[in-house]
């Protein structure tokens, strides 16, 4: 079984409007993100659908960080659009348009090669795609999930029998409390569990994350970031930085400081340009920072 993580998402061009300005067509989508937060450190092999319209400088950023590319579809027709207003603190957000496009009719087909990889990060897309991978994986990768609360709503059923078949759960805390009906995150991290996941991690944005497994319980803080410019996609890095963390052989220790670290990263830029211009040193500075703090 190939040591390679297999990333399954959403490819955007995003519109993002917030107290720092407006951007269009920024390249996004959870696939996007979670790629770039993962590649540098393991081979990561993508799968998801782009228009043809789709720039060049998109494509270079997908041939970078991307060791495979060969479930890349590329059809006729328009890539999936997506813009949102937030609100002066970012913690709340307008969606403004949805396009589809291409993304519409997606149906993501695993070449052999992908079938068996070590690790399959299934990041924020319908609960029925997630599945669509998961029956397609060849012996017992690691599964990690990720959903959002429009997927809670609109494909509970299905994300229920993707929870069966999930190692890990990564959700926010309104999702979490959407599934359990509670806010107390330490009994919604036992319900949650309950549907099938043994590790559970809820993101608490600002205030860090806290880690589920068995009687485990590992808090990490976020890092203290100067100025927040744009939040999106900052829990699919969380998510690509933690499953990067764990592929290579890390803890889940090592995990909650590597996704944190990448997504104090990605919040100081729009979309992905802080995680594209950041370099290594900045994010072992980082690391070691969290990793005082966790081990004080």
């Amino acid at each position: 079984m190939s040591k390679t993580v297999l990333i399954v998402g959403s490819i955007a061009l995003d519109t993002i409007e917030n107290q720092k300005g407006k951007k269009e067509d920024l390249i996004g989508g959870s696939a996007t993100y979670g790629m770039v937060a993962a590649g540098r450190l393991v081979p990561v092999n993508v799968v998801g659908v782009i228009g043809n319209d789709f720039p060049a400088e998109g494509l270079e950023i997908y041939q970078r960080y991307a060791n495979s590319l060969v479930d890349l579809q590329c059809k006729e027709g328009n890539t999936f659009r997506w813009g949102a207003r937030y609100g002066e603190n970012m913690d709340s957000r307008e969606t403004l348009f949805t396009d589809l496009g291409v993304f519409s009719d997606f149906s993501p087909r695993l070449s052999t090669v992908n079938k068996n990889v070590s690790t399959v990060f299934l990041a924020n897309i319908h609960s029925a795609l997630q599945l669509s991978v998961i029956d397609q994986m060849r012996g017992n990768p690691l599964i990690v999930t990720d959903t959002m609360n429009l997927w809670i709503e609109t494909s509970k059923n299905e994300l229920l029998e993707v929870l069966k078949k999930t190692d890990i759960l990564l959700i926010n805390e309104s999702e979490a409390e959407l599934i359990s009906g509670t806010k107390d995150i330490d009994r919604s991290a036992v319900q949650l569990q309950s549907l099938g996941p043994s590790t559970v991690v809820i993101k608490r944005g600002s205030s860090g994350a806290v880690l589920f497994h068995g009687e485990e319980r590992v808090s990490i803080d976020a890092y203290p970031v100067k100025e927040v410019i744009d939040t999106t996609g900052a829990g699919d890095t969380f998510g690509g930085g933690f499953v990067s963390a764990l592929a290579s052989g890390g803890t889940f220790r090592d995990a909650l400081i590597k996704g944190s670290a990448l997504a104090s990263i990605c919040v100081e830029g729009f979309g992905v340009e802080s995680l594209l211009d950041v370099n290594l040193e900045e994010i072992k500075n980082r690391e070691d920072f969290l990793r005082s703090v966790l081990y004080p």
